[in-house]
């Protein structure tokens, strides 16, 4: 997306756990613990990837996508699709979107990335008058 900035990538954190989880100093039930409501987001709101769970592998993970910001008001808190953060960049000055990937089978789910979406600090074309 072209409004997108202060991207954060959590991959370093992702692999600390997994090394945690793999070596037995981590149980699984630590890690897998998706609540009911991010299971339901990742089926109906997620965008499935081509990344096998690292921890029960057995289907492939899906991104979830959070928004935060105090100008959306009662949309603030929710999952929202591709489609719906593209329209939401160009409706918001700033909001702050959250990542986070899920398995629907072992309730694997990570923080992978956060970034911020809106209008603010884009130049908005200026028109032009007739004369021009």
């Amino acid at each position: 997306m072209l409004t997108q900035r202060q991207v954060v990538d959590y991959s370093l954190q992702r692999r600390a756990l997994l090394a945690e989880v793999y070596s037995g100093r981590t149980g699984t039930m630590e890690v897998c613990d998706a609540s009911p409501y991010l299971l339901r987001a990742a089926k109906f709101h997620g965008t499935p990837t081509d990344v096998t769970c690292p921890v029960c592998r057995k289907e492939p993970l899906t991104h979830v996508s959070w928004v935060y910001g105090d100008e959306l008001k009662h949309a603030a808190g929710s999952a929202r699709t591709t489609e719906e953060l593209a329209r939401m960049a160009n409706l918001f000055e700033e909001f702050t979107v959250y990542v986070v990937e899920v398995c629907r089978t072992c309730s694997w789910n990570h923080l992978v990335q956060s970034y911020v979406l809106g209008t603010r600090g884009v130049d908005k074309p200026r028109r032009r008058t007739a004369a021009e």
